[in-house]
């Protein structure tokens, strides 16, 4: 780890966001940034349907939900074909894309009447031939973790059917999570951290059983022999990066909703390729081993463990000196200089040096991690 090389880091993002965003008026980094790729504010249409506010806060929240579980690295071959504007979409753009096309004609929904739903038996019934056919998938267009995502998807069909007092109401449904944190909020105004909590625990099923803990399934969670405890959190390292960004990603609902979010800085920086990267093409991070940027490494490997810690205190760090240099006197929150900078800082950088534009570090993944 080269901290003198930070700066370069925080000079690349500081001038990313100038780039993406002049007036320094930055939204988070959710899912919804996605589904605007091309100027195209798709989610708008889903107000077109005739749903009250809290029918549409619980569609919105359907939607989120099954799109950021079904978001992990695709793999450089995959492409999106987008017939509503005849655009390519690739990455994250084109998972979004291709995520919100399906809700929207009903791929997660049992109700043909109601399309715009993600109840149990859409979800429970969901496979990998209807992911693949609406992700366009086939021998030529090939998505990393295919069997792995259409799995999530059914296993949050089970999360749902076994929680109803995180999923109240009838149809069971994923969007009922906003009738319970509506109740959770006090005088309309609830913490980023409540949020969470009811992800972890209404969501923490969904994820393949890597480590459990007094009988719950701790989701992405990773052992390092570097962290040390006299309890039985011995070598445990939380991450919690998909279920973080599902939390920034829940909040534009809930506020569209009324709700107001507070202690959104309580939650951490996203431990993903992208940011991840950043510090790794701008020297930050160099690995021990030159075969680290040659060979896959495994998800759960020290290496790759040590490079997504590494990635949430390194953003920590980074943060001032990317408001300092913007001359940001009230920074807004973390979440703010991810979408504003480091993550699109992480892509530039590495399409800039490698033809791919992929990350320097390749993961095996299983579509449930980045």
């Amino acid at each position: 780890m080269h901290l003198d090389r930070l700066a370069d880091a925080a000079a690349h993002t500081a001038k990313t966001i100038r780039q993406n965003y002049p007036t320094l008026e930055i939204p988070f980094h959710s899912r919804w940034r996605h589904f605007d790729v091309g100027n195209l504010d798709r989610a708008a249409a889903l107000s077109t349907h005739g749903l009250d506010d809290a029918e549409l806060a619980r569609a919105r929240i359907d939607l989120v939900v099954v799109s950021v579980l079904l978001d992990a690295g695709a793999g450089e071959q995959w492409r999106y074909l987008e017939t509503h504007t005849s655009e390519e979409w690739a990455r994250s753009e084109g998972l979004a894309v291709a995520s919100f096309r399906m809700f929207e004609a009903g791929a997660f929904s049992s109700q043909t009447a109601q399309p715009l739903l993600a109840d149990i038996e859409g979800l429970s019934q969901f496979t990998s031939a209807r992911l693949a056919a609406g992700f366009q998938v086939n021998e030529t267009n090939p998505l990393l973790g295919l069997d792995g995502r259409a799995a999530l998807i059914r296993a949050l069909g089970r999360c749902v059917a076994s929680n109803p007092r995180l999923f109240p109401g009838s149809p069971v449904r994923v969007g009922n999570l906003f009738d319970y944190l509506t109740d959770q909020a006090e005088g309309g105004v609830l913490r980023a951290s409540a949020v969470l909590q009811a992800v972890l625990e209404g969501f923490g099923d969904v994820w393949p059983g890597r480590i459990f803990l007094d009988g719950f399934n701790l989701g992405d969670t990773w052992r390092h022999p570097a962290l040390r405890y006299d309890d039985s959190t011995d070598g445990l390292l939380p991450i919690h990066k998909l279920s973080q960004w599902l939390t920034y990603s829940l909040i534009e609902p809930l506020e569209q909703a009324g709700l107001t979010i507070s202690g959104i800085d309580e939650l951490t920086g996203l431990a993903e390729y992208r940011n991840g990267g950043l510090f790794v093409d701008s020297g930050v991070l160099v690995p021990r081993d030159a075969r680290t940027l040659t060979e896959p490494q495994a998800v759960d490997s020290h290496t790759v463990i040590e490079w997504r810690a590494l990635t949430i205190a390194l953003l920590d760090r980074m943060a001032p000196l990317v408001w300092k240099l913007l001359d940001v006197a009230s920074p807004p929150p973390l979440v703010c200089l991810l979408e504003g900078g480091s993550w699109s800082a992480g892509r530039n950088l590495a399409q800039t040096l490698r033809p791919s534009g992929g990350p320097p570090i390749t993961v095996i993944s299983d579509g449930t991690v980045f």
